[in-house]
């Protein structure tokens, strides 16, 4: 069982999710349908224990067998070896973007670092599809080493679907990020597009 992208595991865990809430809630039904019985019977049987074992099994067991599928999970694990085929290096200051691309061109399957580094405040670096669901976001805390060089907050991450992603600050960082009208002045349109994937993902 793999994932390519946040919205596939999104949509296994909303599944998966939904399944285990209706268990739970039929053990509340259980107890209720119990309750309102004229002549209840106890509760404390057998075949109880063994779904309720059940219950705590599915839950830990989900997620330890599903935690190594999430796309980032090993690629964030291994990272130390993988090379990425770009590296995009900008800096934030008085909640503005510095150094940053016009334009960044993806080809599918490939590994990009974003290298962020903050003047000032912390910030966050965060990519999102056009119907606002979120790609990746990772904090992007600002300071120096000894040598009063800029820490680096950094993020690998592999596309592998194509598609148009909006650019913007995912950590609170005062109201000036904002207009009175609430427009979001750290947005940026369209800053990454992501070519040569098929239809439903991968090359």
């Amino acid at each position: 069982m793999t994932f390519s992208n946040s919205a596939e595991l999104l949509s296994f865990h909303w599944v998966a999710y939904s399944i285990y809430a209706a268990m739970i809630i039929s053990v509340v039904a259980w107890f209720g349908y119990n309750l309102t019985r004229k002549e209840a019977k106890s509760v404390f049987r057998i075949p109880f224990y063994w779904y309720m074992a059940f219950l705590v099994a599915g839950g830990v067991g989900h997620h330890i067998f599903t935690y190594n599928t999430i796309p980032w999970v090993s690629q964030d694990i291994d990272r130390h070896n993988i090379k990425a085929d770009a590296t995009y290096e900008f800096e934030i200051e008085d909640h503005k973007w510095i150094g940053l691309p016009k334009k960044v061109v993806v080809q599918c399957g490939q590994t990009i670092k974003f290298d962020v580094h903050s003047r000032d405040l912390v910030y966050g670096f965060g990519l999102f599809r056009q119907d606002g669901s979120m790609v990746m976001q990772m904090q992007v805390n600002p300071g120096t080493d000894v040598n009063g060089i800029l820490d680096s907050n950094d993020i690998l991450w592999t596309f592998n679907h194509n598609g148009s992603f909006d650019l913007t600050s995912t950590e609170y960082s005062g109201p000036d990020q904002y207009t009175e009208e609430g427009k979001d002045l750290m947005l940026v349109k369209n800053l990454v597009h992501v070519v040569g994937c098929n239809k439903g993902g991968g090359k």
